[in-house]
Order: C-alpha cells, then structure tokens, then sequence
C-alpha cells in the first residue's frame, strides 16, 4: 500500500445532472492511478449541490450511499462557486485539497500529476492548465483566460498561462495565508493572485480539456469584470506600491511625450508659443498624478508593513524609492522646490502690488503651480509616513516580538 497524505477532491455542482454522475464516476475510477502516480495513501471525493434544483443531488447521493470515499453536502440555497469549493475543504480529511468542475471538462486522472507535482517539485500550488494543444476551449473563453493571465503576470512579474483554472491542487496547510477568498466565479483568479503575489511555489502542468456537457454558468462580462477585480484586489493587497508605480509610469510617459516638442521649441528659441498652454496644463495634470501615485505607493508599502506576517523581502527598485522618499528627502524636496516655484511667479507678484497688473507669461504661473503642488505633496507624504512610524513604534512597544518596524527599515 502507497504511504503518503490523503487527497480531498471537492466537485462544486449546480445543476449539473447531466454530468455529475459521470464525473464522480470517473474520479472514482482514476482514485488508484491518482495514488499510485500521485504517492498519496488515500482520495476521498465530496460533492457540494450549490442550490441545484434539478437531480444533481439526489444522483450524487445514489454514489455517496454506494461508495465511502464518496460524501454529499447539500447547500439548500445557491451561495456560489467559491463558498462550495471552501466548504468542501473545511469537511474533507486531506492534507492536500483539489477541485475539479462537475461539468465533465476535466480529466480526474490529472491529479496524479498535478499531486506529483505537489510532492516532487515542493510546491503549494498545482495548476491544471487549459490552454495547451489538447484544450477545446471555446475561443471566447480562451482569448478572456490569456488576458486574465497577461494582466496578472504584468502585475505580478510571474507568468501563468491560466489564472482561472477550475482543476487544481494545494497544500492544505497553505489555505490561511490564501483566506479570505471569494465566493464567487472569481474564486481561481482570486487564489491565483494571491498565491502569487505571496511568492507561493505555483507548478503549471498543461491538462487537457473537454467541452463541457450542459450549459455554462460562466457570463463572459459580468464574470471578466469579477475576474479583474479579484487580481487588482490582491495586487493592492499584496503588492500595493507595484500598482501605483505602473500608474506612475503610465504618467511620466504620456508627460514626457507631451513636453517634448515644448522643450524643444523653448531650447532653440527662449520662448513658447501660446497654443503650448495646451500642453502645459495636460502636463502640470499627469505630473501631479503621477507624484501623487508615486507617493500612495511608498505610504501603503509602509501600511502593509505594519502587518506582522509580511517577510523582509523587497526589490532593488522598491528600496530604491523608499530611500529616495525618506522624510528628510521630501521635506528638503518641499523647501527646494516650493523656493524655486516662488522665485519664478515674485515678479509677477512685484508688479501686481505696484501696478494692479500682471504682464508676467503664462508658462512660469504654470510651472510655479506644479512646483507649489509637488511641495504640498512632499509635505504630505512625510506627514504621513510619520505617523506610519508612530505607529510602528506603538506596535513595538505593544508586541516587541512581532515588531514589523524590525522588519523593514526606511530612514528615518
């Protein structure tokens, strides 16, 4: 006999009678092989009836009745897809836990692999991947997975070629620092995210997939907005400065753009035309917003530092804008460049108190207010990651032990 852990394989069900019986079926024939390859000493299988109302639940009893490793849950109303596959966690035995959809689509030989994977490569999460040659994902669904997982990798930095996989397997002991999770569809993308975003050891296997039998639940808009908000929640989560940034990036880039010919043009000539001012107040708005973005990501990287649970790790470019963005830094920015703002607008404000009229060009009243903003910014941001380290040492002198102040270190 195999040693090794157990297997829960969770099957979410709504109204799914012309399949689920094939489906238990089949995960009972392949339970052998899913042991044998997957070296687990045993698989048991536990249907969750999410509100069906058709015979989903009653052809799913006639198994439980007939098998042990088989068991029923039966939600009386519908609470989602999500909420079925974590109850059937919270009831099963495994020390891996797996799901698989009920609508035939997914082989259940496939966590044999998926749970070798688990074993052999150390990792906490395995994915069934649907996007190989051997898929018969309908085109819409398809092109919608390669831009779920197109988004995540570009704001994760890691590449998953399906985030919303409905067959996969994980470390039970790997759950709480997944939670909360959705109830929802968005239930895969959501644990995808987060699993990356944490730096989870995440094992991609490409699976073949099936059409499914009876109708999909699946509502390509409704549930695609679902799926974008389940990634950008866990990225603000997680990695909340790295979202920011790729805002600020956006801004810097489409400023740049727009102040080059002006620059140009006032280089080789020491003036600039009056249809620039277009450009200019288009630029003072995509500077500040960008200084503005660039600033939320260094004060929510301190907030989330102040949550125990978080490890030492930060990237070279993420050290590098807080020790740019230290309290010394900004308020020494502030006096600079609040200064020089003052200094391009004083003779227009000489001669209005002399005159009562202002000849002074419109470009250095534009500039002066972007500087004056950027100061008030600076200002702000080391008001508030002053009271970040307040606060940090509060938790210190509450908890030593689980100081995240010892964790991260800014300048002070």
């Amino acid at each position: 006999m195999v040693t090794g852990p157990s297997l829960t394989i969770v099957i979410p069900a709504l109204n799914e009678e012309q399949a689920i019986g094939h489906t238990i079926s089949r995960c009972l024939a392949a339970a052998g092989a899913i042991c044998a390859e997957g070296g687990l000493s045993s698989v048991e299988i536990i249907v969750v009836s999410d509100g069906s109302t058709d015979r989903t639940a009653e052809i799913a009893r006639e198994y439980a009745d007939r098998h042990d490793d088989v068991r029923l849950i039966v939600f009386e109303k519908n609470r989602g897809y999500g909420a079925a596959i974590k109850e059937g966690f919270r009831m099963g035995n495994g020390a891996l836990v797996g799901f698989l959809d009920a609508d035939g689509t997914c082989d259940p030989a496939f966590f044999g692999p998926l749970c070798q994977a688990i074993q052999i490569d150390q990792a906490d999460l395995a994915l069934g991947g649907r996007m190989g040659t051997e898929s018969r994902m309908p085109l819409v669904r398809r092109i919608g997975n390669r831009l779920f997982a197109t988004f995540l990798g570009f704001l994760s930095g890691d590449a998953v070629s399906d985030a919303a996989s409905g067959m996969r397997v994980l470390r039970r002991d790997a759950l709480a620092s997944l939670s909360p999770l959705p109830d929802g569809l968005d239930f895969t993308p959501a644990m995808s995210a987060r699993a990356i975003m944490q730096r989870l050891r995440v094992v991609e296997k490409a699976m073949p997939y099936a059409e499914r039998v009876g109708q999909s639940k699946l509502r390509v808009v409704k549930d695609g907005v679902r799926f974008t908000k389940a990634i950008l929640k866990a990225v603000l989560f997680y990695r909340p400065a790295r979202l920011f940034t790729l805002g600020f990036t956006l801004c810097l880039v489409i400023g740049a753009a727009l102040a080059a010919t002006p620059v140009e043009f006032y280089l080789e000539n020491r003036r600039v035309e009056e249809w620039m001012i277009y450009r200019f107040v288009v630029c003072l708005l995509t500077g500040t917003v960008g200084l503005a973005l660039l600033c939320a990501a260094v004060v929510a990287d301190e907030i989330f530092a102040l949550r125990s649970t978080r490890t030492g790790w930060r990237s070279f470019g993420s050290q590098m804008l807080h020790d740019i963005f230290s309290k010394p830094v900004l308020l020494l920015a502030s006096v600079v460049i609040g200064a020089g703002a003052a200094v391009l607008v004083w003779p227009g404000v000489t001669e209005y108190y002399a005159t009562r009229h202002v000849t002074l060009h419109w470009s250095r009243v534009v500039v002066s207010a972007f500087g004056f903003i950027i100061a008030v910014q600076c200002v702000v941001t080391a008001s508030l990651l002053e009271m970040i380290d307040l606060w940090k040492a509060h938790l210190t002198e509450s908890s030593p032990s689980a100081s995240p102040a010892a964790t991260f270190r800014r300048p002070a």
